[in-house]
C-alpha cells in the first residue's frame, strides 16, 4: 500500500475517533480545504485553523460517518469514493449518500482536500 493511502486512512480513522488534532498532523500549515458552499459547512477553508472551523461546522449540522469503498493514486491526489452516513442534528432524519474526496499530498502532507457530495441528495435531508 502506498504511503499516502495509508495517511489518508489514518486522517479518516482519527476523524471518526473524534480525533482531530490527531488528524491535523497529516495537513500542512496551509492546507486549503473545499465543498460545496451550498452546504451549511460547505466553502473553501485555509489553514489548520480552516479544517478545524470546517469541522466544528460539519459536526455541528451532521453526525456522520465516511464508510470509504475504494482509494486509489493518482498522481499527487488519493481519490476516495464512498458514502457518508448518518442523522441530521437538527431533525434526527437519517441519510445514506455517495461522496467523493480528492486529497492532494505534497511532501507527505495534505496540501489540498476537496469533499464532493450528492448535494442536492444531503440538501433535501437537511429540508433545504
Amino acid at each position: 500500500m502506498k504511503e499516502s493511502i495509508a495517511m489518508v486512512e489514518r486522517i479518516y480513522a482519527s476523524f471518526a475517533a473524534g480525533d482531530l488534532d490527531a488528524a491535523m498532523q497529516y495537513c500542512a500549515a496551509d492546507v486549503v480545504v473545499t465543498q460545496d458552499p451550498e452546504l451549511p459547512w460547505g466553502g473553501r477553508y485555509v489553514g489548520r485553523d480552516g479544517v478545524a472551523e470546517f469541522a466544528l461546522r460539519l459536526i455541528g449540522a451532521i453526525d456522520s460517518n465516511v464508510v470509504a469503498e475504494g482509494m486509489f493514486e493518482a498522481g499527487d491526489c488519493v481519490v476516495q469514493r464512498g458514502r457518508t452516513s448518518g442523522t441530521v442534528r437538527a431533525s434526527g432524519v437519517a441519510f445514506d449518500i455517495a461522496e467523493c474526496h480528492i486529497w492532494k499530498v505534497v511532501d507527505g502532507l495534505v496540501n489540498e482536500a476537496a469533499f464532493f457530495i450528492d448535494s442536492p441528495a444531503m440538501l433535501s435531508v437537511l429540508g433545504r
